[in-house]
């Protein structure tokens, strides 16, 4: 099931994405939150009448840095020894038709596309076996990047955690298998990025151990995954798009902060 959050007429809702081409898509309305037990209304509006919002506001955004081989390799890094997680804030999340705001203190903005874990219900100290069972589905992440600010402050707070840093969607994905998928990166139709999960250096059941290890992850949190190599730069006017196999494709424009 494609699980989507939008808003209609001021008001905020989940739905159920159906149908195939693009231009014939709605939305089934559900009948309470996707993290509990719930029903479709049968209540359907087109896609085209309404706005897509983030799929989800999680409480945090964890983060995964270096986990594909050849872009540690493209920025001069090795390859971590264990997994290297950070935080990106709940207001640098944005949705897909939201814009980039280009930072002030930055003149090196970079894409990441990525692969987002949805997180469906409370957990922590999560064994490998049962990891399967605390997701909700994944969606499309752009971590995007001042790369100039994280070299320079080494600590990765600013230069990844600015407002509108962190795009996802279109929609969550319930019924994918991650293990293998093509990721995609184009600005502006051009191809940048072209991975696939399968060369994660340590695969998601394993980040999500490592993670609840330390912490309890809330439903609705998002787990970055980490990008595949071709990371470049973005620039005011761009339109940057991440195309996920089985999901579908996170378009954001980037502008001018005004």
């Amino acid at each position: 099931m494609r699980i989507a959050r939008f808003s209609i007429d001021g008001n905020v809702a989940f739905g159920a994405v159906e149908g195939s081409a693009p231009d014939e898509l709605v939305l089934d309305i559900i009948k309470g939150i996707p993290f509990a037990d719930f029903e479709l209304s049968g209540t359907k509006v087109p896609l085209s009448k309404v706005r897509l919002l983030p799929p989800v506001l999680p409480n945090k955004v964890v983060a995964i840095g270096r986990n594909y081989a050849e872009h540690a390799a493209e920025l001069g890094n090795e390859v971590p020894e264990v997994p290297v997680a950070f935080f990106k804030p709940s207001t640098s999340v944005v949705g897909s038709g939201d814009p980039i705001v280009y930072p002030s203190f930055s003149q090196e903005l970079h894409h990441e596309a990525e692969l987002a874990v949805v997180i469906g219900r409370m957990c922590r100290e999560v064994p490998r076996e049962r990891v399967k069972d605390v997701i909700l589905g994944y969606t499309c992440a752009n971590d995007v990047t001042a790369r100039d600010v994280q070299e320079r402050e080494k600590q990765w707070a600013r230069a990844k955690g600015f407002d509108s840093a962190c795009p996802l969607g279109p929609w969550i994905e319930t019924d994918l298998d991650p293990s293998d998928l093509t990721i995609q990166c184009t600005v502006n139709g051009e191809q940048r990025q072209l991975g696939r999960t399968a060369d994660m250096i340590r695969p998601i059941e394993d980040l999500i151990v490592h993670i609840t290890e330390a912490m309890t992850l809330l439903p609705g949190d998002v787990v970055l995954t980490g990008t595949p190599a071709g990371v470049g730069p973005l620039n005011v006017g761009d339109e940057v798009a991440v195309t996920i196999e089985g999901i579908g494709t996170l378009t954001n424009k980037v502008i001018k902060r005004g």
